[in-house]
């Protein structure tokens, strides 16, 4: 019994190397901003920080704060989660913009000033503080300061939700505008934000939204840590009057899950000075604290998850004659063709999560034997009750075999395959068990015909536990794919729905012709890790636990 569970570990290890970096580490940047200059010197600027990061020579969005309102010294309370590896220059750059009120997009804002940096030098500082560059990197008076947090291990996160009763009315015309924010006390004595919740306007009993908080974001994984809240008034131009404050612990907190209702005076230090009866400056309420356990990829693969891997070929005409060697599906004696390699690297990672190494693999886009009709989810093998086939190396022995016996055609349609994939990932997820998670590899050398369809089975399968790995091979230009990868927008279907998840990754295969297998399957696997444990957190499915796994499965050394 021993043996084969140290062997489930070493091999986890050595595969998990890399596949569970995404999981390991995860950096928390905050941000904040000192003298920024002002555009119209009739009003104080509305700032935002964007944060991108480099990939490939180009910047992307990762995200970006909220607006505040009239500020030149913004604390933002958004905090930047970003996965961060230790073997790879990461290159970040911040950019402040000045979003004038009415309008969110940046088209319009003012771009105030720009700071580039790698997370290794905010990681290895722990607080970076650099000058803000405006266009042709002239320095002003406006820093930015980055302040990084490992999230350790895998962080529980807690739901709060505050209420007020009867806070003192700080404006002439209207009740006050309250907003409370809540401030972890650190170790050196410094306080960081840790939330603001949204202001309520003219109310004195305000009821705040509920927010979700990681217990290392919130008090450093230490429930003794004092936290500290205030309460404001808030004002259009910035300067937001003090209501009052109080301070607490995540332990005191935590007592109301036991029922208590938990409130806090509020106070304010210099009335409690000057007025004789001063009681307080209203009531803040906790309304529920409730604990919400995270689980890791590591966590499910070890509780039994398997992860189903399936493969989708492209056999449409515009890939070439197979027995021309301008083919992308010529089989060259001494090299693998773009598809074989694609194939190998993203499967031999996979492989290593499946229990039987048995993978359908199916083709699209050709006309079959015996009747040549056109097909889209064709068995490479040719077997429709049993396309699996034994390990990569037997989906690369069916797929040669295949070619000779088929004619390519067209369209290129992948909305069939995606829903093949959908029915068994929607009878595994009534299970209602972390067992099994769908990873669909789809090769396509060219933009999909069924843009519709497609964008319609992906909304539907992002309901599901799967996910789909698109790699375009050959020199077609593929930017259409793009809107299926959710991360510059979000994919909808046809009819306006959109995906409750992005479980959707697309690669041009051309994007790594000169690099290493690893580095395309560490590109399109990067966000498998988070996929599935996003998927189950949802749902509140815990892992499988070892112990009757253990006993229902034995793993062949």
């Amino acid at each position: 019994m021993f043996g084969s569970m140290s062997n489930i570990y070493e091999s986890a290890e050595a595969t998990l190397g890399f596949i569970s970096s995404p999981c390991l580490t995860k950096v928390e940047l905050r941000v904040a901003c000192r003298g920024i200059s002002d555009r119209d010197a009739l009003s104080k600027p509305d700032p935002c920080v964007v944060l991108k990061m480099q990939s490939h020579g180009q910047w992307f969005e990762v995200d970006r704060t909220e607006v505040i309102r009239s500020s030149s010294s913004p604390v933002f309370s958004k905090i930047f989660l970003v996965d961060y590896y230790f073997e790879e220059v990461q290159r970040l750059r911040f950019e402040l913009h000045d979003i004038s009120s009415g309008n969110n997009g940046l088209r319009d804002a003012d771009f105030l000033g720009s700071m580039e940096c790698t997370l290794g030098q905010i990681v290895s500082q722990r607080k970076l503080t650099k000058a803000l560059l405006k266009q042709g990197n002239t320095a002003g008076k406006s820093s930015i300061t980055v302040t990084a947090e490992e999230l350790s291990g895998n962080d529980d996160y807690v739901e709060l939700s505050f209420s007020a009763r009867k806070l003192d009315d700080k404006d002439f015309f209207s009740k006050s505008d309250p907003f409370l924010e809540i401030f972890r006390i650190n170790d050196d004595g410094t306080e960081s934000l840790v939330h603001r919740t949204e202001t309520v306007m003219n109310n004195l009993s305000p009821v705040w939204k509920s927010f979700k908080v990681s217990l290392n974001t919130l008090c450093s994984g230490d429930h003794d840590r004092e936290l500290k809240c205030t309460v404001w008034d808030w004002d259009s131009n910035g300067k937001h009057d003090f209501i009052g404050e109080f301070q607490t612990t995540f332990k005191e907190m935590r007592t109301e899950q036991e029922g208590k209702q938990i409130q806090w005076e509020c106070i304010n230090p210099k009335y409690q000075l000057k007025k004789k009866n001063y009681r307080n400056s209203g009531v803040v309420i906790l309304n529920h604290c409730k604990i919400i356990k995270m689980y890791s990829f590591l966590d499910y693969i070890m509780g039994g998850c398997q992860i189903q891997f399936t493969v989708a070929i492209d056999f449409t005409a515009s890939n070439g004659d197979p027995r021309n060697s301008c083919s992308l599906h010529y089989i060259h004696p001494y090299q693998p063709n773009e598809y074989l390699k694609a194939l190998v690297a993203v499967g031999e990672i996979c492989q290593d999560y499946d229990s039987d190494k048995m993978f359908p693999a199916f083709g699209f886009g050709a006309l079959i034997p015996p009747d040549f009709k056109v097909s889209h989810d064709f068995a490479v093998n040719f077997d429709e009750d049993n396309p699996e086939c034994a390990g990569i190396q037997g989906v690369v022995e069916a797929y040669q075999n295949c070619l000779p016996k088929i004619q390519l055609y067209g369209p290129t349609n992948i909305a069939p395959i995606i829903q093949k994939v959908a029915s068994s990932a929607s009878e595994e997820m009534h299970t209602k068990e972390a067992m099994e998670y769908f990873i669909l590899l789809i090769l396509t050398d060219g933009v999909i015909t069924d843009m519709a369809d497609t964008r319609e089975a992906i909304v539907h399968a992002s309901h599901l536990p799967m996910s789909v790995i698109i790699v375009g091979v050959g020199n077609a230009d593929f930017t259409d794919m793009q809107i299926l990868d959710g991360d510059d927008g979000i994919l909808r279907s046809p009819k306006g729905e959109p995906v409750l998840r992005d479980i959707v990754q697309f690669v041009p295969f051309k994007d790594f012709k000169h690099a290493s297998p690893a580095a395309l399957a560490k590109s399109v696997l990067a966000e498998v890790p988070n996929q599935v444990v996003d998927y189950y957190n949802a749902k509140g499915i815990k892992p499988k636990c070892l112990s009757d796994y253990e006993s229902t499965r034995t793993f062949s050394p």
